[in-house]
């Protein structure tokens, strides 16, 4: 029996240094078949990987999370774009019975009274069904961006993600906004409308607004909140 590559994130690294995106992306998707996906939630850099990844048919499984908040927008622009690229982006729901119990408890606000309370609902609707959706795999795949907040400017492309056992890949990591919008235009991709009306980073409906001019990029996610906690604990180390 033929012993499978052990990669180290340092060997993995020079495997994709000098590549771009889509060349980086499909090595990934030779050196770990079918243990490869990409969680998207439709907004302007996930929809840029959509589209690399459709494209040029890369077999990297995309997938998103279904928190039962999300704006109408996001459940439009994602039929919009599974129709597109005629794909199926697979879906994952939070455990209906502890959204039950946690809204019988508390209420459908609770989020708003306690930075406890809200991440207990980011664990509940966000978080509990990212693992299930990485259990098994080797590489996810994200839209994080260095300028998107401050937590991230010192992220490298490939990290180790300890908590969840497998590679982390940014392509999109030292792309500004721009040229993300600028892709999107030019290649007629799907895209949030909110994204016309100041919505930079969008999530939950309830805890999303626009962003005002000169406001930091995750201003408009949980803005009732310290900005050092603008972070739901997906990407937390």
């Amino acid at each position: 029996m033929i012993a499978e590559p052990a990669y180290t994130l340092e060997s993995l690294s020079e495997m994709l240094a000098g590549k771009n995106e889509v060349e980086s992306l499909r090595t990934l998707a030779e050196l770990f078949p079918g243990q490869v996906v990409f969680s998207t939630s439709l907004g302007y850099e996930d929809q840029v990987i959509t589209d690399l990844i459709a494209k040029n048919n890369i077999p990297i499984r995309i997938f998103t999370l279904d928190t039962g908040r999300l704006f109408n927008e996001t459940y439009s622009v994602w039929q919009k774009t599974n129709n597109h690229y005629g794909i199926k982006i697979e879906t994952y729901f939070p455990k209906q019975e502890a959204v039950e119990s946690m809204v019988t408890e508390k209420g459908p606000f609770s989020f708003y009274e306690s930075v406890e309370n809200r991440k207990e609902c980011c664990g509940i609707r966000k978080v509990e069904p990212l693992n299930r959706a990485l259990a098994g795999n080797k590489i996810w795949i994200t839209g994080i961006r260095a300028e998107q907040s401050n937590n991230r400017q010192s992220m490298p492309r490939l990290e180790w993600d300890a908590g969840h056992n497998l590679f982390k890949f940014h392509p999109l990591m030292d792309w500004t906004l721009e040229q993300v919008t600028t892709y999107v235009k030019v290649n007629h991709v799907p895209y949030n409308p909110l994204h016309d009306r100041g919505f930079v980073s969008i999530g939950c409906g309830p805890c999303t607004r626009a962003i005002r001019e000169g406001e930091d990029f995750r201003a408009g996610r949980w803005w009732w909140e310290d900005n050092s906690k603008k972070e739901c604990g997906l990407h937390s180390k």
